[in-house]
């Protein structure tokens, strides 16, 4: 019955017709209006990839890569952040599609135990904090994908450091890198899968990301960028050991070029499973993405054109439907930005989290206005113009 009233709801946001798209920017253009956003924010490095009609038409890198002053290059290794969990969810449709993974079965059949049953482990979830709690049996894969777990965003933000639901699983969009996590505890723990091997293959064999991965690699230290804070901090690059679904993926601006291209053209998926993917599955009712437990608007205040994919965050704009995923930490600031028509994305990777603030004029700048919801996605970060 839930699923039937979501339908119904999702089938009602509003069509917009879609304004044709405006040339892109030349090379050179796009290069001075960065200098200039990067002057405005302070910003140390920025990194950008467009793309047109599912082509690669754009690639370059901007600034220094770290404190030396070395140049940031294409192939310079960048932290992902976030953005992994995008191409996580790539990774989880082609399990999908393989027959390996049903999105709406509940992931307690894929486990021979119950989940609080199993030990608390540090490269996974403390999942012994739901004994008690039945609801973590609803759970799906579309749950997780679609952030309406009911976790925080990781149970070392609750104040005892336990994981518990803060609501019923699948009635509300929350953010959450734990349920990501525990949708990887179940591919590997349930299903016997090896993720990182699963998306190397998948994912990154496919579109030739040759300097992208799960895990640190001894060949990224030769051209590397470290980061900076808000107040100009250098900081250096977090070399990951293990794999983690939520954000452990090092990658390039080439690299992610050639996914955007990829996902983009929906290469890799049936066109049902790209659709699925990268249409509205559950509206996004809150003011901003975070705090993650923010009350819910009034009916009347919240937004039609906003909802939760898998993996990504759909929106409606003058342009048409589109999709994206951020990815940030204390010294990082990443976007990708895809306007359906047209096939159309932009890619910026920071190694310098004050480039935020200059994200949504520079998007603008290369695709026009695309109503991607950047107020929501940041909150009150004060942006540049």
């Amino acid at each position: 019955m839930r699923k039937n009233r979501l339908a119904c709801l999702l089938a009602a946001l509003p069509l917009l017709a879609a304004a044709a798209p405006a040339p892109l920017p030349s090379r050179t253009a796009i290069d001075d209006e960065v200098a200039r956003l990067m002057a405005a924010t302070q910003a140390r490095g920025i990194a950008v990839a467009v793309i047109e009609d599912g082509q690669v038409r754009h690639v370059r890198a901007y600034g220094q890569r770290n404190a030396a002053g070395e140049p940031l290059l294409q192939d310079t290794v960048m932290y992902g952040a976030s953005l992994t969990k995008a191409v996580f969810a790539y990774t989880v449709m082609q399990l999908v599609e393989a027959g390996k993974l049903d999105l709406d079965r509940p992931l307690a059949a894929y486990l021979d135990k119950p989940l609080p049953d199993y030990p608390d482990d540090r490269r996974y979830g403390p999942w012994s904090g739901l004994a008690g709690d039945a609801r973590w049996r609803q759970l799906t894969a579309r749950m997780l994908l679609t952030h309406s777990s009911g976790f925080a965003n990781f149970a070392f933000l609750e104040p005892d450091g336990r994981l518990r639901m803060h609501f019923d699983p699948g009635t509300r969009y929350a953010y959450s890198g734990e349920g990501l996590i525990l949708l990887q505890f179940v591919l590997e723990q349930g299903l016997g899968l090896d993720l990182g091997a699963e998306m190397q293959r998948r994912v990154f064999d496919r579109f030739g990301m040759t300097r992208t991965s799960m895990t640190w690699r001894a060949d990224f230290a030769a051209n590397l960028a470290d980061g900076w804070t808000e107040d100009g901090k250098a900081e250096p690059h977090d070399p990951r050991s293990k794999v983690r679904a939520a954000g452990s993926m090092d990658t390039t601006i080439a690299d992610m070029a050639r996914l955007a291209a990829g996902v983009i053209d929906g290469e890799g998926l049936s066109a049902r499973g790209a659709a699925a993917m990268t249409q509205p599955g559950l509206p996004i009712t809150t003011a901003s993405q975070f705090p993650t437990f923010q009350p819910e608007l009034p009916l009347a205040e919240r937004r039609t054109d906003l909802a939760a994919g898998l993996g990504v965050v759909t929106f409606l704009g003058p342009q048409g439907p589109g999709f994206y995923k951020g990815g940030h930490n204390d010294s990082t600031g990443n976007t990708w930005v895809c306007v359906k028509p047209g096939k159309r994305c932009v890619v910026i990777l920071a190694n310098d989290v004050r480039a935020e603030r200059a994200f949504p004029a520079l998007v603008r700048f290369i695709l026009g206005e695309t109503g991607v919801p950047w107020r929501w996605e940041y909150g009150g970060l004060p942006f540049v113009e």
